[in-house]
């Protein structure tokens, strides 16, 4: 497990940011106002492109980033 900071995941990935009007992203904001502990993202590393993907936590990356968007975040790359 690793940790990256919000802006640079989003920036690595080249994904758009998400707003908290989106409902899976304001479920996420609630459970951080709640101070709950989410999940850490799942990421993966194209062999051709080097491009990164999130294969999982992008609604929870836009959350994060809405709050902080140098807030460093739980990572597993596989």
């Amino acid at each position: 497990m690793t940790e990256f900071a919000a802006k640079d995941i989003f920036r690595a990935s080249g994904l758009s940011l998400l707003g908290v009007s989106n409902s899976h992203v304001e479920k996420d904001v609630d459970a951080i106002e709640r101070e709950e502990k989410l999940s850490p993202l799942l990421l993966f590393r194209q062999k051709i492109d080097g491009k990164l993907t999130i294969a999982d936590g992008y609604h929870r990356l836009c959350a994060v980033y809405k709050f902080d968007e140098d807030a460093m975040i739980p990572c597993k790359i596989v």
